[in-house]
């Protein structure tokens, strides 16, 4: 009996300091505090627009208590894409644009701008159906 009880003893022992030095080196639980703004080491452009190789340049820092690194880099290679996606529509939306101002103004009228807005609309609305 009493070799049962040094034996529960030891197990609750060695269960104790697990947990406690499991309980020091994880923390309690509590989320960590929000970032400052001002003092974060990730900077994007200020004073143009951002691109996809702006995100794919960014680098964020892990903490002990961090992130899942292929998950955030997951997500920054969609934000890029879609940024890059965004790019090229505006591109091609503006090079249309400036195709259509170029006809309209070769033809001496405003009606080549017209039948263009009823268009965009039509294209509005088919996205939006």
């Amino acid at each position: 009996m009493l070799a049962f009880l040094g034996f529960l003893v030891g197990v609750l022992l060695v269960g104790g300091v697990l947990f406690l030095g499991a309980s020091l080196l994880l923390g309690r639980g509590e989320t960590q505090p929000p970032a400052e703004l001002d003092q974060s080491p990730v900077e994007l452009p200020d004073d143009r627009t951002v691109t996809g190789d702006d995100v794919r340049a960014l680098r964020i820092s892990v903490a002990v208590r961090g992130y899942r690194m292929t998950e955030v880099d997951w997500l920054l290679d969609q934000f890029a894409l879609a940024l890059d996606r965004r790019d090229d529509e505006l591109a091609l939306l503006r090079t249309r644009l400036r195709e259509r101002e170029e006809a309209a103004a070769g033809d001496g009228s405003a009606e080549g701008l017209d039948g263009g807005d009823d268009a965009a609309e039509g294209d509005r609305e088919d996205r939006h159906a």
